[in-house]
């Protein structure tokens, strides 16, 4: 069976641009004033390690959204096309990327555990969001 690769990259960018939306409004909505307080406490630094922190992160999450596309095509050959194979693959790989390093976050760093919860969110509602997305956008 070939995929079509246009369409791979269109749900990926499209799902991608969704999960950075999604991260935005966790971020702002539900810990943005949380951060001021834990940095303050010295328990989380006041600028990234890393230069325009941001910026990579959107783009980190635009190329999972086309890893996640790309996941669905190949997923949907045995699960099938529609939304049920999006959710599927979007709760795997969500559960992959955000459970295990922020439960561990949960349990064992000493920020509070509003932190963890949110980031597990959102990757995991955003992984799903994205293949959604990428999904109802592939076409044979």
């Amino acid at each position: 069976m070939a995929l079509n690769r246009s369409r791979i990259w269109l749900g990926g960018l499209a799902g991608g641009v969704v999960w950075a939306i999604f991260s935005m409004i966790v971020e702002g909505a539900y810990l943005g004033h949380r951060y001021a307080t834990i940095q303050n406490s010295g328990n989380f630094l006041k600028q990234s390690r890393y230069p325009f922190f941001a910026a990579q992160w959107v783009i980190m999450l635009i190329i999972l959204g086309i890893a996640m596309a790309h996941l669905y095509a190949w997923a949907r050959g045995t699960l099938g096309p529609g939304p049920g194979t999006g959710l599927k693959v979007g709760f795997l790989v969500g559960f992959a990327s955000g459970f295990p390093g922020n439960f561990a976050q949960a349990s064992w760093a000493t920020i509070p555990r509003a932190f963890p919860t949110a980031w597990m969110i959102e990757m995991w509602v955003g992984a799903i969001l994205a293949t959604l997305v990428a999904g109802a956008l592939y076409k044979e």
